[in-house]
């Protein structure tokens, strides 16, 4: 235990955490470091620790791993971790550890996976797990075969937006659910006169990059567990934006696809539909929407808001190109309160994963479920390169 630790929970008048230590790869990102870093796990160590289900406190103790030892040093000095490291094998030898995390490039992970498996270490990951499923479900039976907790990062089930979409369907709310359109993405500035927001291997095929690999490993998870498991799906995927500028403002070809128009029918009926775009200028109430229709009612869930229209509160437009529309149709759909208090998903995800561990609480989200996003987003691009729709087959474990 760190003496910081220590000193978070004595400030708080807690009792003295039990010590979790957890070896962090892949953290000097902008996902790994904002995300499941500074918003994670160092706001757990700020908060004295994780509760757990008896009310005694798990305080993770983190060793930063990765190449940089600039990078890796100075994250470590400004959010009170006292240890980081360019040795891997060495953080992985450490007996003291005993849970590995990963949020680097998709092609390092697997080989990352394994060896933290094979040391014994429990396993959570960013995701994809893999770019292949053959591969993803090796590394998921090695876990399974190696008795290992296991888990992978699926956020987006815990935004507020979602928690609210998801109250709304356990409680009946929309009738039959007839579909869900999604629509994800923002305009990514190509580098040369407006710095890139996100990193150039995301749009080399051969490092890993590509919009359908990346989000309809999301968007399988958001499905089965919101509106019903996926049964087929057709994708077509584009590159958009063929020429893009990297890090040191060099050009390069952009070789991976930018945008994904993809259609799923779900068990029970339902068709969903999401547009994922890196080449697209929203105009909707968030970075990512999903409009449900129902035979009793609607709603429009964001990142944090959600809102709803009942069959009795829904206008009753009628179609006249010849004058200005008169229904501020905006106007007409009513928000879901905030009866709770949503902390950050990731950091929600990660506390329970750490119960998971220590407790033995329940936990779905391993590694075989990473499997099933790897599985649709190949799929997409099978669908994609055949020009026809594809069964999803169950994933056998």
């Amino acid at each position: 235990m760190t003496e910081h630790a220590h000193t978070a929970a004595a400030d708080k008048g807690l009792p003295t955490p039990t010590r979790l230590g957890i070896v962090m790869h892949g953290i000097t990102g902008r996902m790994g470091m904002n995300q499941h870093l500074i918003r994670s796990i160092a706001a757990i160590r700020a908060d004295g620790g994780v509760v757990m289900p008896d009310g005694s406190r798990v305080m993770p103790d983190p060793i930063l791993v990765g190449r940089n030892a600039e990078k890796l040093a100075t994250l470590a000095a400004e959010h009170n971790i006292e240890r980081w490291s360019t040795d891997l094998e060495g953080a992985l030898a450490n007996p003291d550890d005993t849970v590995f995390f990963d949020a680097g490039t998709t092609l390092m992970r697997l080989s990352l996976l394994e060896k933290a498996i094979n040391a014994g270490k429990h396993v959570y990951c960013e995701k994809p797990i893999a770019d292949d499923m053959d591969e993803a479900l090796k590394i998921a039976r090695l876990a399974r075969e190696k008795g290992v907790k296991n888990g992978v990062v699926q956020d987006k089930l815990y935004l507020p937006g979602l928690r609210k979409l998801k109250r709304l369907i356990d409680a009946g709310y929309f009738g039959k659910i007839l579909s869900v359109r999604g629509e994800f993405g923002y305009w990514v500035f190509e580098g040369d006169w407006m710095p890139a927001q996100r990193p150039s291997w995301n749009y080399r095929t051969a490092d890993g990059g590509g919009i359908i690999l990346d989000m309809l490993c999301h968007w399988r998870y958001v499905l089965d567990n919101l509106f019903g498991d996926v049964k087929s799906v057709s994708c077509l995927g584009a590159t958009h934006i063929p020429t893009r500028w990297d890090e040191n403002g060099k050009p390069y070809d952009a070789t991976a696809d930018d945008a994904a128009y993809a259609t799923f029918e779900l068990e029970g009926g339902a068709i969903a539909h999401i547009n994922s775009s890196w080449a697209v200028r929203p105009r909707r109430d968030d970075l990512v929407t999903f409009q449900v229709d129902g035979t009793e009612a609607s709603a429009v869930a964001g990142l944090t808001e959600c809102w709803t229209q009942h069959r009795a509160n829904t206008p009753k437009p009628v179609w006249n190109p010849d004058v200005p529309q008169t229904i501020d149709f905006y106007d007409t759909w009513a928000k879901v309160p905030d009866n709770e208090v949503y902390p950050n998903g990731f950091r929600a995800q990660w506390e329970d994963f750490i119960r998971h561990i220590v407790a033995d609480t329940p936990w779905k989200f391993d590694l075989m479920e990473g499997v099933k996003g790897v599985q649709l987003a190949q799929l997409g691009l099978q669908s994609w390169k055949e020009r026809r729709w594809l069964d999803v087959p169950a994933v056998s474990a």
